[in-house]
């Protein structure tokens, strides 16, 4: 029903950007990685998916139309909802999954909280053929975020409107998560800067 929304960044929180379309404000629930790439005040396209219930309407945002086709994939199979689908794609991202599904990676898909070891499995019987390969190769897919992930970090809680200091802060706190990882998750690390800041607050 709704493609996509585009218009100006009016507010930020840490699982949901709100954009002004029109003179009505969107809240779109939208994945750490997302959130990363938006800046309050700054134009953004995102697409969207809209989940309808009976009592409510929630509309997902997406960086590209590929995590949106991925979320919307997952939830083809038994007992994946929204939410769940969300969570993958905030631990994972789309080329990192098809890596995980391409392989039979069980560990990978147990990362994701709300996931089990059977759920996993029945996931990767489920899913297997359906994600396709991978889009870019698993180097040049990791090696960005690995080189950058303090200022990716930085700016993300800058334009979440934390302070310098405090961001500074927060990226100094998830150090060491990020430099135990061969590739640091951008997502994950923004979720543990979050609860380290809402800790001191």
């Amino acid at each position: 029903m709704i493609a996509f929304v585009s218009g100006p960044v009016a507010a930020l929180a840490p699982d949901t950007a709100v954009v002004e379309v029109g003179g009505v404000g969107m809240a779109l629930q939208c994945t750490p990685n997302t959130l990363a790439g938006l800046r309050i005040g700054q134009q953004a396209k995102l697409a969207t998916s809209l989940v309808v219930r009976e009592d409510s309407l929630t509309l997902y945002g997406f960086a590209d139309d590929d995590e949106k086709q991925v979320f919307e994939l997952l939830q083809t199979a038994n007992g994946v909802g929204p939410r769940l689908a969300q969570a993958v794609l905030s631990v994972h991202t789309p080329d990192a999954l098809r890596r995980a599904f391409a392989s039979g990676d069980e560990k990978a898909l147990t990362a994701v909280p709300g996931i089990g070891k059977k759920g996993a499995q029945k996931l990767l019987i489920e899913l297997k053929d359906r994600l396709g390969a991978p889009v870019g190769s698993a180097p040049a897919v990791g090696a960005p975020v690995t080189a950058g992930w303090r200022d990716q970090l930085h700016a993300a809680l800058i334009g979440l409107g934390y302070a310098t200091r405090e961001a500074d802060e927060a990226v100094a706190a998830v150090a060491p998560q990020a430099e135990a990882a061969e590739n640091p998750n951008i997502g994950a690390l923004l979720k543990a800067a979050l609860q380290t800041l809402n800790r001191a607050r």
